[in-house]
Order: C-alpha cells, then structure tokens, then sequence
C-alpha cells in the first residue's frame, strides 16, 4: 500500500477539525457534573488499561532506542507506571478543580437599564501539536474537556503507539457516557503534512498549542494561519548572589538540575556573585559533578564554555556556570541569554529579591525554591497543557482558564439605542 499523500492527509484532518468543531457545539452546554464525570472514568479506564498502555509505549520506546535517539528524548517518551499514575492523578485533580465556564468575569447595570455580563466561554477547537511525552495527550485532552473544548491531538511519530493506545481509551470513555468521541482525535503523525493541514485549518481549528523543541514551536509559529500560543523553551537560570545561603542554594541547583533533566523548567545554568565565589563554587560543582552533571564554563575543573552554551537549554545532565560581579550583571546575562521561561534567585537579601523579581522579564520568576516548580500540577492546576512564554492572553503554566475566551451578555427590557 503507497503512503498516504499529501491532498490525503489534508482531507483526513479537514474531517477531523470538522468533526470536532460540531462536538465542541455539545461539549458547551454540559453541566460541570457531567465533565467531572466523564473525567473521573476517563481516569479509571486509563488505570484500567494500562498494561496495553505500556506494551504500546514500550514498542516506542524500543523504536526509539533503535534508532539512536538521545537519552533525554527517549525519557520524555517512556511510560511506568507511576508515570501512569500521574497522568490519571492530573485528571482527577482537573475534576476537582473550579469550572471556569460561566463564571462572571465582570458585570454592571448601565443607567439605561441593560444589564452587561462578561462570562467565561471555550474557545471551541484546540490543536495541539507536540513531541514524545505522551502524558500531553492525556493532559490536553483533560484540560481542554473540563474548560468545554474539542481537542485536536498532533503528537509525534515516535510516540504513535502510545498516544493511539490513550485515545482509544479515551473517545470509549466518551462513548459510554453519550458525549460525542470527536471531542477527541489523534491527527495522523506519519508526516509533517499533518501539521501544516492542523495550523493552516482557519475557521475550523480556534488555536494551536505548540509544545516541544525550540525548532518545532518556531515552526508553528511561523507558519500557522491559526491563532498560536507560543510555549516556549526553558533556558532557565538560577542565580546565587551574595547574600545567598549555600546549603539552600547548593540544594536548590541540585533539584533545578538533576531532578529531570529532559524537562523546560530545568536550570541550565548557575550564575554564582563574585562576592560568594570562593565559598560556593567549588563546593557546588563538585556536588553537581557527584551527580553526574557535565559543568561548562571558564573556571578550573569545568568543560570550557563556547558562547552557545550561555544560550543552551541542554535537556540532559550539563549545565553552565558563570560567575558575575553582583545583580546586575546576573539580570543583564539573563536579559541576554534567558527564555522568558523561569528564572530564579538565591538570596538572604529581601531587597535583592525584590529587585530580581521587579527586573527580570520570565513568566515565573522563584526566590529561595526550585525552578522545578512551574508546574501546573504544582501551582495547583492540575495537568497543564504547557508554559506559555509569550505576553498575550496566556503566560506561565496553562490550566483551565487559560484554554477560554469570554463574550459579552446583555440583558434588556426593550431598550433602543437613541439615532
């Protein structure tokens, strides 16, 4: 059998976009009772099936080891079963959480007598195109269900079989509580042609979520006709200044670095104040290399640093480390090096702090803690369908609000406007 052609996989997501552009008519108008329900199931189905989920996942997996894939992608692609267990705990938080649909944004009573309302809506079609780490699927189909939207899934080659396994779950799950399964699809992932037919789809498909390597969300990006969220890549910095605690701050590089590496929220690199650098520095590169971590700079006993190193997000066991003569050339490095992700301070100093956090331009910025925690399980959203980087309606970890726009109600009593 040939494979399949361009026109063909244009047409098969044409079909899908439409599909899901009529479910998610339905999907508005359900109780929060019956999201939460839904939801609740889709969790014990996965939970239910997840030997078949692993076998699946373990053929990617070996796929991708085959092929000579590096570690970090192939980490981001692997499945257990604590993996599992988060992927179903992230849906039941989701349930649990608020309902943003309805609530009033805003209100007021003109002196006309029409009542204004602002209310929160869903967007209606949510693409999302992304690599590896088939938990996205679950995520995004779980946060775009609870906020009332279609979603349309573009994962990536290599995790074909697992995202395959999860959806079949998942449009059952549907199925059986009488909500139509083209709330979600998995779009074809055997070429690029998916992509482009996905974020050329205007007028079908409401927004793009892009969630992967900097080539592939700079992809997107430039060529969608759809509206895109841009989740951006993390060259996250951790910044030990003067005035830092070193057993805090040696702490808090070790988990920012070692705890996932394959991961946007990591720190890449340390930036260490000249003040503290005889006390600090060598003590926390010998901690960071105890763990296996690759230390890149200019200093005796590290991997001598080249000028892409300062732009890297490494996505494995390396980092970069610089030592700066006080705040602001820590700010001014990140202002030239950073993403915009995270970035984070190390300081007893609270008017150092304050100055950090009023000055650098990231959409989480941590003072004393982990860059790990931006996260949208950990700042209590649930499963996150990413972190947005850029400044318009969505920045930082992306939960239920996120993935809604809002409308106007008025109510009147036979007003007229005056000629």
């Amino acid at each position: 059998m040939s494979a399949p052609t361009e026109t063909d996989v244009s047409g098969v997501v044409t079909g899908l976009a439409t599909a899901a552009t009529k479910a998610s008519r339905s999907l508005a108008t359900l109780t929060t009772a019956q999201k939460d329900a839904v939801l609740l199931a889709a969790a014990d189905a996965i939970d239910q099936a997840a030997d078949t989920i692993l076998a699946a996942n373990a053929d990617d997996v070996a796929r991708a080891e085959e092929a000579g894939t590096e570690s970090s992608l192939v980490d981001r692609l692997r499945l257990t079963s604590e993996r599992i267990e988060g992927i179903t705990g992230g849906l039941r938080q989701v349930a649990a959480l608020p309902d943003p649909i309805g609530q009033v944004v805003s209100g007021k009573k003109l002196p006309n007598g029409l009542d204004l309302r602002q209310v929160r809506v869903p967007l209606g079609v949510v693409g999302f195109v992304y690599e590896a780490r088939p938990n996205v699927t679950v995520d995004g189909f779980g946060i775009s269900f609870k906020s009332g939207n279609a979603v349309l899934l573009r994962g990536s080659s290599s995790a074909a079989s697992s995202n395959a396994a999860l959806v079949e779950v998942l449009r059952s799950v549907l199925t059986d509580n009488n909500v139509s399964a083209d709330a979600v699809a998995l779009l074809p992932s055997e070429s690029r042609d998916s992509v482009t037919a996905l974020i050329r789809a205007r007028g079908l498909v409401d927004v793009v979520i892009p969630r992967g390597g900097a080539g592939l969300i700079a992809a997107v990006v430039r060529d969608a006709t759809v509206p895109t969220i841009e989740t951006g890549t993390g060259n996250c910095h951790v910044y030990v200044h003067g005035d830092a605690d070193i057993d805090i701050a040696t702490r808090i590089v070790l988990n920012a670095k070692t705890r996932r590496p394959s991961v946007c929220n990591t720190a890449e690199t340390v930036l260490v104040d000249k003040a503290l650098a005889g006390d600090v520095l060598l003590p926390l590169m010998s901690a960071l290399q105890s763990q296996g971590v690759v230390v890149h700079g200019d200093e005796p006993g590290m991997e001598p640093a080249t000028e892409d190193d300062w732009h890297r997000e490494y996505l494995s066991l390396d980092i970069a480390m610089k030592i700066v003569d006080g705040l602001d050339e820590a700010i001014d490095h990140i202002d030239t090096y950073g993403t915009g992700h995270t970035e984070a301070i190390v300081t007893r100093s609270l008017q150092a702090a304050e100055e950090f956090t009023a000055r650098v331009d990231a959409a989480a910025v941590m003072v004393n803690a982990s860059t790990a925690f931006t996260d949208g399980e950990q700042f209590g959203f649930g499963a996150e369908i990413g972190i947005s980087t850029q400044k318009l309606h969505a920045r930082g970890p992306m939960g239920l609000t996120e993935l809604t726009s809002t409308k106007w109600l008025v109510w009147g009593s036979g007003q007229v406007r005056p000629a």
